[in-house]
């Protein structure tokens, strides 16, 4: 076991209270597994009546009695310090209440960053908050100005008078590589890996492709702008967020004010949109500063230009990917290096090569990622970290060697498909890429593609296909807590700090109660959202709903065996163990004689009890250090170019996904199209502009970042394999994020074999493809 795996382990070992050396290997597949129920049924999402009705309520509409109103001041310049900062004229603005700048803003330390060795925090940025004059990036926020009302507040900020002295910054891209860093590790992978001489076997193959590739700054472009609705009762802490880490934030807000952690509620039952980019910054920490020192509710909601600004996005990348195969296509030689952007106050690697690692084997590889500390706002996940942006990589160098070659490209990839880890030679714990690979190469009618680019017209237009794989790491957090509380009507409530960013999480998980529990799906009630409710970790990393299952899956063998304590000696149960008994039919049911059964109300009942109550959490993921576990995707696409203008269109997307149990069919198509639109807008529009000479975002709004619009996305098919992974909770694994991954490859390289045109560097803009040269 790798020492990132036993650094991980100790993390786990410290949240959740037990020792590695009980941990029992393997286990035996959960009992739910092709069991037919509430699982797996198109149930639509039970929040939605509220939000079509206008009745859900999310962090920045949360009426509260005095409520105050926040502007924003941000620095103007990337690095210096200030010197001058006249706050008079704003403090006589009408209405205003406070000005807080580093003069005054209380005494804070640093809010801890997120990582595999500390598992509970949720920091995004190591840097001060408006605790000094020193100004670290373009955009870092300057003072914040309270006032009865947003038209005031806003007024007022415009009033202050600030100046600054610059100091060098490092802001361009290229100027940095020289100094770049090189990482020991990649969250829990090391960094730097290889095994045989990639770069000879390389140079001696049969047929290779060597290229770089580059991707811009994103933006997550969530609809929902980042707010916070914050006010204080005595000396605790109440705070309505747009957050995907509703127990962390409320983890972090006490460890940097100095209270009880069970003086601090954050609520956030509603978010509109995360993608990543719903985690801790500066705006909540100066909101509740703000409201402590006037002693009102404050309201701060980010404009869209500040949500640019003061929340990071995913960093621009370079990327060489290089391949070398024999005259058969097996590949002897596979290379992925490159650069991204990480500051040293930054938690978030781009980890674009850890998707190739496990994609292809190869007789050689080598494997290894360079950062570069460049003066600009933390950058954080964004929706498929590193795996979206790796894979237009790699899989457009797969192309390559595939045109080179004269092989079919999806044919080149099934040649190179690893039986086991290509790295480490772990076992898959369930993998059919292969599989998903024939179905959709039948569904996608690729047998009409031309071998040949340019060999397809229809009048001006260009036609082309390509494809691309994806795949994305199967992760469940180990400190996910849960509440059941059954009552003796048969009604069963379940209660998590988790967060739903509008993806279903409260539907799933109470379809996967009432199968786990035996009840109807109207004796369930799903609780998320508080912090006060039992602890559940981030929602991200396609992590949440496995963890929550397994949550669950805990929580009701705990409940099985009190209830058997409770039965006693005068139920037919008696003298059963756990194992023996299983939660069906309302009830407890004999595994060996279903004949032996008793209601969860005559348990009660008999007992002299209205309810009962376990909470438990999740047991440990011993099956991602025993197994290798990802979810994969086959994608095609067709598109359209004129021979004219340029002009490309994409007219059809297909996803073949195999991750696994799929637990709600109509939320997972869902999910799974929009992370291809995401891949849509990866591919052929979204690029945050920075300007390398001052380091400020030049596009800090949805006019001139470009996202897809209803009528950029084409006709998209989605499918799966359908194959349960025996080795997770419902056999299920995350697809948040695995839509996304794949997409933007298989769009350049249909894109090539409509035009013969190669285009490595995102988006695929119309200046770049009309000055590209055809192959």
């Amino acid at each position: 076991m790798s020492r990132v795996q036993n650094t991980l382990i100790e993390s786990v070992r410290k949240v959740v209270g037990w020792v590695p050396e009980r941990w029992l290997p393997g286990g035996t597949p959960d009992p739910l597994i092709g069991r037919h129920g509430a699982v797996g049924t198109q149930l639509a999402q039970l929040d939605g009546p509220q939000k079509v009705r206008g009745a859900a309520r999310f962090a920045a509409e949360v009426p509260l009695e005095g409520l105050c109103y926040a502007a924003l001041v941000n620095s103007p310049v990337t690095r210096g310090r200030i010197t001058r900062l006249d706050t008079a004229a704003a403090e006589a603005a009408p209405g205003v209440l406070l000005v807080l700048t580093y003069r005054n803003m209380p005494r804070l330390g640093l809010v801890p960053l997120m990582g595999v060795t500390n598992l509970g925090a949720v920091g995004n940025s190591a840097l001060p908050i408006l605790q000094d004059d020193q100004i670290r990036y373009n955009g870092q926020v300057m003072a914040l100005v309270l006032a009865e009302t947003q038209q005031q507040a806003d007024h007022a900020a415009r009033l202050i008078d600030l100046s600054v002295d610059t100091a060098p910054a490092l802001s361009d891209f290229q100027a940095a590589k020289p100094e770049a860093r090189t990482p020991a590790s990649i969250l829990v992978e090391r960094n730097e890996q290889s095994a045989g001489d990639a770069e000879a076997a390389l140079r001696q193959a049969a047929f290779s492709t060597d290229a770089t590739y580059t991707t811009p700054g994103h933006n997550h472009a969530a609809i929902e702008l980042h707010g916070v609705t914050a006010h204080w009762t005595g000396n605790r802490l109440v705070l309505h967020d747009a957050t995907q880490a509703v127990a962390p934030t409320a983890a972090a807000l006490a460890k940097l004010f100095g209270l009880r952690r069970e003086d601090v509620r954050v609520l956030s039952p509603f978010v509109g949109g995360g993608f990543g980019a719903k985690g801790f910054w500066d705006h909540q920490v100066l909101a509740v500063a703000a409201a402590r020192m006037v002693d009102r509710p404050v309201r701060l909601m980010l404009s869209r230009e500040a949500v640019f600004r003061m929340v990071g996005g995913r960093s621009p990348t370079e990327q060489r990917v290089a391949i070398g195969a024999d005259a058969e296509g097996r590949f002897t030689a596979l290379i992925h290096t490159g650069y991204s952007v990480m500051p040293p106050y930054s938690a978030s690697p781009e980890q674009y090569t850890l998707g190739t690692r496990s994609l292809y084997r190869a007789q050689s590889y080598r494997f290894g990622q360079k950062h570069l500390d460049l003066d600009i706002v933390p950058n954080t996940f964004m929706r498929a970290p590193g795996e979206s942006v790796g894979s237009f990589a790699v899989e457009s160098a797969v192309d390559e060697l595939a045109h080179a070659m004269d092989i079919d490209p999806v044919e080149l990839r099934l040649r190179n498909e690893p039986e086991t880890h290509p790295l480490t030679g772990t076992p898959f714990s369930q993998r059919a890429l292969a599989t998903a690979w024939r179905q959709g190469a039948d569904r996608f009618g690729w047998d009409a593609r031309s071998t040949m680019p340019r060999a397809r017209r229809d009048g001006e237009w260009l036609l082309g296909m390509g494809c691309a794989a994806g795949n994305f790491p199967y992760v469940r957090m180990p400190s996910g807590a849960l509440r059941i509380r059954l009552t003796r009507d048969g009604q069963a409530t379940l209660s998590t700090s988790a967060q739903d960013m509008g993806m279903g999480t409260a539907t799933v998980q109470t379809q996967h109660a009432a199968d786990r529990l035996g009840l109807p799906l109207d004796a369930i009630t799903f609780e998320m959202g508080d912090s006060d409710l039992p602890a559940a970790p981030v929602a991200g990393g396609s992590s949440q709903t496995v963890s929550i299952a397994a949550a669950i899956a805990a929580a009701a063998s705990k409940l099985t065996v009190e209830l058997l304590r409770l039965a006693g000696n005068a139920s037919p149960l008696a003298g059963l163990r756990a194992g023996e008994v299983r939660l069906a039919e309302g009830g407890l049911v004999c595994i060996e004689d279903p004949t032996r059964r008793e209601t969860y109300g005559d348990i009660l009942t008999r007992a002299g009890r209205d309810e009962i109550s376990v909470t438990e959490t999740g047991a440990p993921p011993l099956e991602i250090f025993k197994y290798a576990m990802l979810s994969h995707s086959a994608n095609f696409c067709e598109v359209r170019v004129s021979d004219v203008t340029g002009e490309l269109r994409v007219t059809r997307l297909l996803g073949v996904f195999d991750v696994g149990t799929i637990l709600n069919p109509r939320m997972a198509v869902s999910q799974l199209r929009g992370g291809m639109i995401m891949g849509l807008g990866m591919a052929l529009s979204e690029e945050v502009l920075f300007d390398e000479r001052s380091g400020r975002i030049m596009n800090p709004g949805l006019a001139d970042y470009h996202i897809p619009a209803h009528l950029d996305v084409p006709e998209i098919d989605v499918t799966w394999t359908g194959i349960p992974d025996p080795r997770s909770p419902l056999g299920a694994r995350g697809i948040g994020e695995i839509g996304i991954t794949g997409v933007a490859a298989a769009i350049a390289n249909a894109v090539f074999n409509a035009t013969g045109k190669r285009l490595r560097d995102l988006p695929l803009t119309l200046d770049r493809l009309i000055g590209a040269e055809g192959a």
